[in-house]
C-alpha cells in the first residue's frame, strides 16, 4: 500500500467571491500568501514525494509548505467546469434553468456544460495513483480531492459526504490494487511562527 496525503490549495480571490475556478489559473491572494508562509508539512510528510496540480494556486502552495518545487502532473488539475467557470455557485443554484446541483446530488455522470463528469475526473486521476512507488503529497483542489475520496469511502456523490474538506490539512489516503481507505482524521500543517 502507497500513502498519498491531499491537501487543498490556499485560497485566491475567486474562492472568496464565491466563484468556480476550475481551471481557470488564478494565484493565490496576498492573505493566503501570508498565512502559508508560517505553515509546514508536518513530520515524515516533509519528506515525501511532492506532487502539485500545474495551476499556479496548488504549485505555489506546494512550494510555501515544503520549501521546495513539485513535481506536477496534468490528471492533478482541477476538474474542468466548462462553461460555468468564473461564475459564482450561489447565482447558479438561484436560476432552476441553470441545471446546477450540489455536490450531494451530482452522483458519478453529472457534467457542466462543456465541462467533466466525477467519473471522467477519477478516469483521469486513476493511472497517476498507480504509478506512486513512494508515500506522496499531492496539493490540488476541492474536486479532485473530492474524487479520489469518494472512491476512498464509497460515497457516491449521493447524498451528504462521509468526510468534509479543510484546508491546511492533510488527507491520507492508502491506496493499492485492493480496496482504498481514508485515514479517520486528518493530519494539521505544523505552524512555525519567526
Amino acid at each position: 500500500m502507497t500513502r498519498l496525503a491531499l491537501i487543498r490549495h490556499g485560497h485566491t480571490a475567486w474562492n472568496r467571491a464565491g466563484r468556480i475556478q476550475g481551471r481557470s489559473d488564478i494565484p493565490l491572494d496576498t492573505e493566503a500568501e501570508a498565512a502559508l508562509a508560517h505553515l509546514r508539512l508536518p513530520g515524515p510528510w516533509a519528506q515525501a514525494e511532492l506532487w502539485s496540480s500545474p495551476l499556479v494556486r496548488a504549485t505555489r502552495t506546494a512550494e510555501l509548505i515544503s520549501g521546495r518545487r513539485p513535481r506536477t502532473d496534468d490528471a492533478l488539475t482541477e476538474m474542468n467546469w466548462g462553461a460555468w467557470e468564473g461564475l459564482r455557485g450561489a447565482d447558479l443554484r438561484a436560476d432552476p434553468a441553470s441545471g446546477f446541483r450540489d455536490t450531494d446530488q451530482w452522483g458519478w455522470a453529472y457534467r457542466p456544460p462543456g465541462g467533466e463528469s466525477p467519473a471522467e475526473v477519477l478516469a483521469r486521476l486513476l493511472p497517476w495513483v498507480s504509478a506512486l512507488r513512494a508515500d506522496s503529497v499531492a496539493v490540488c483542489h476541492i474536486g479532485v480531492m473530492r474524487m479520489l475520496m469518494a472512491r476512498a469511502t464509497g460515497w457516491n456523490f449521493d447524498g451528504p459526504a462521509p468526510f468534509r474538506i479543510k484546508r491546511n490539512r492533510l488527507f491520507v489516503l492508502e491506496t493499492g490494487p485492493g480496496a482504498w481507505t481514508l485515514e479517520p482524521e486528518p493530519v494539521r500543517l505544523t505552524e512555525c511562527r519567526p
